[in-house]
């Protein structure tokens, strides 16, 4: 049985998921139990080279996917959550100092994501006024982010949101819709000041 019939089958009998989740993530910490983490060598995949720094907060059950490539490297201060989506990481990929990374994302390779930057693919449900924020759940949406794209520092990025191959992402944007491959934008919410001409061979800036 691979893990998507086990989940289908446990959304049949919500008792016993009850009590598997509260056996993997703590309930009030919400993160994986100790005794979970002891065994994130066994079912994290990581590629040859890569580096994860002894500060980085894994917050990575067994029961969503954690791939990360070649050779790449996430830095210190860094939280890594997983439990409502995969977090797929390309190669050569660097995450910068104290990132949040919540998914689900997927991420290219050579992607370079400078200091504090928070890419979340959750948005909290929150309609009904006679429940807590807590009670409603949460809606995911999968963050993609194409390959050789750098994001600068501080920038947030919401969940749903496509950023295209070769981007750049100017820091303390707030990118709220899909960015288009070979484009650079900035601001908040952000918006695409250049684009790249595979005809004149340049970047043309395109106008507000």
């Amino acid at each position: 049985m691979n893990t998507q019939q086990l989940k289908t089958k446990l959304d049949q009998h919500p008792t016993i998921k009850h009590l598997m989740l509260n056996f993997i993530m703590h309930p009030v910490k919400t993160r994986p139990q100790w005794w979970i983490r002891l065994f994130q060598f066994t079912y994290l995949k990581r590629g040859k080279g890569s580096v994860i720094y002894r500060s980085v907060r894994k917050d990575l059950p067994p029961f969503n996917k954690f791939i990360l490539g070649k050779y790449s490297v996430i830095e210190d201060y860094t939280c890594l959550n997983n439990a409502v989506g995969d977090i797929i990481i390309g190669d050569y990929c660097r995450i910068g100092l104290s990132n949040t990374v919540i998914g689900p994302i997927e991420i290219g390779d050579r992607v370079n994501i400078s200091q504090n930057v928070v890419l979340i693919g959750l948005d909290h449900v929150y309609m009904n006024v006679e429940k807590t924020l807590i009670e409603q759940g949460v809606t995911i949406s999968r963050i993609t982010i194409g390959k050789d794209t750098t994001i600068g520092a501080n920038t947030v990025v919401l969940s749903g949101v496509t950023i295209g191959e070769h981007c750049f992402v100017g820091a303390g944007s707030v990118v709220t819709k899909d960015i288009p491959s070979y484009s650079i934008c900035v601001g908040n919410p952000a918006k695409i000041i250049k684009q790249y001409d595979f005809d004149r061979k340049e970047w043309i800036r395109i106008k507000s």
